[in-house]
């Protein structure tokens, strides 16, 4: 079956796109689906996720790991390294080239194909509400590393909730 752009080379890939006329299938070649952005070839199957997260310690260098802190939750990329979570949804913009760099390395690629997220209205602006036990937590650990402008904050927001 020939490509239904060119009309020359062999089929390799089915696209199925869907929009508001409907449903369709394209019939793509390899090189008319690498210009629409698509991986055409054959590669193996996706990795497993201990191989993803062994992946994500391997690709963020030592030397960055506690350069960047989240201003919320005081998370760096050392603990995303350690645990493969991050400590709150602050730290994706804290943290987003080295987000970006991991996923373009893992995914080969550094542009989402695929629905949209749209989160609600205000989702992130207001902050999200943080247990006292929380706060404490996040204050022991800014003694711990000494940062103290940080405890301090930490401790006004204790003593306002408690």
């Amino acid at each position: 079956m020939l490509c239904e752009v060119c009309k020359e080379n062999d089929v390799v890939i089915t696209v199925t796109e869907i929009d508001g006329n409907g449903v369709r299938q394209v019939r793509l070649c390899e090189q008319c689906a690498a210009e629409r952005g698509l991986q055409a070839s054959v590669s193996a199957p996706p990795a497993a996720i201990g191989d993803f997260l062994q992946s994500v310690q391997q690709h963020i260098p030592p030397s960055q790991t506690d350069a960047v802190r989240c201003s919320f939750c005081a998370s760096t990329l050392r603990d995303f390294r350690q645990t493969g979570r991050l400590g709150c949804p602050y730290c994706y913009t804290a943290f987003e080239q080295s987000l970006r760099d991991l996923l373009r390395k893992v995914h080969g690629q550094g542009q989402h194909r695929g629905r949209e997220y749209s989160a609600a209205q205000g989702a992130l602006e207001a902050p999200i509400p943080v247990s006292p036990d929380r706060l404490r937590e996040r204050l022991e650990r800014a003694i711990r590393n000494e940062e103290f402008e940080l405890a301090a904050s930490l401790r006004d927001q204790l003593r306002a909730i408690e």
